[in-house]
């Protein structure tokens, strides 16, 4: 088989059109819940596709709740009627990649209460990892370095602490794509680096001191800059 490197929006193309043949399949065979769909191999060979397209197809339908995977069992029809399914799927298959406002968008809303939730449900092994991120990011801006993972490792450590895993698994699905964005765009320079210090001590004592409204403020202030840019970005 030959190998082919795929741009990110061949990639995109492709998934979508494995997608939709898996539903294609389903159809067809009059697939029901806990029915068993072919396997990864077969599918591959069926689709004239590589094994990890489908791979990443079949964790995709499986996120929004379509299938279920179960080690050395296969992946099976979830537990949803024929008609949602088809009509989740095609709304799947519409989905356009987010762009940078709506990255920031969803971030700023899931942060407002991940650092109201971290205030009130931290605990003494979350302020350790806080406080790591806080010094990491703290030494490269120092040193007149790009802090931008730093940045970010810090709100992924508040969004750990928040107790909520789904909130969690947001932060960490948009997380790449806003580290790709913030060095398009260049978004961070020196002097708002400079002044991240200040607002990311501000919002880890906040939620040290257990004081969730605060937390929750000083994180909407330390996002001013960012949601304007995000607003005039051209």
């Amino acid at each position: 088989m030959k190998l082919e490197i795929l741009t990110k929006s061949e990639n995109s193309t492709v998934q979508k059109d494995i997608i939709s043949k898996i539903r294609d399949l389903i159809i067809l065979k009059n697939l029901e819940p806990g029915d068993k769909l072919p396997s990864e191999r077969m599918l591959s060979e069926k689709f004239e596709v590589s094994r990890s397209n489908v791979r990443e197809a079949i964790q995709k339908l499986e996120f929004y709740g379509l299938l279920k995977s179960i080690p050395q069992s296969g992946t099976f029809v979830a537990n949803i009627g024929a008609i949602a399914m088809n009509g989740m799927i095609e709304d799947i298959l519409r989905l356009d990649e987010p762009e940078f406002k709506d990255l920031v968008e969803t971030r700023i809303l899931l942060e407002l209460k991940t650092a109201r939730l971290a205030a009130l449900r931290r605990t003494e092994n979350d302020l350790l990892k806080l406080e790591e991120a806080l010094f990491a990011y703290k030494e490269k801006v120092n040193n007149g370095e790009e802090a931008v993972q730093e940045d970010l490792l810090f709100h992924l450590a508040i969004a750990k602490a928040s107790g909520n895993s789904t909130m969690n698994t947001f932060m960490l699905i948009i997380t790449p794509e806003i580290i790709t964005n913030f060095q398009k765009h260049h978004v961070c320079d020196a002097g708002l680096s400079k002044r991240g210090i200040l607002d990311h001590q501000a919002i880890f004592d906040a939620i040290k001191d257990k004081k969730p409204q605060v937390a929750k403020q000083k994180m909407k202030e330390h996002f001013k800059e960012l949601y304007n840019y995000c607003y005039n970005l051209e």
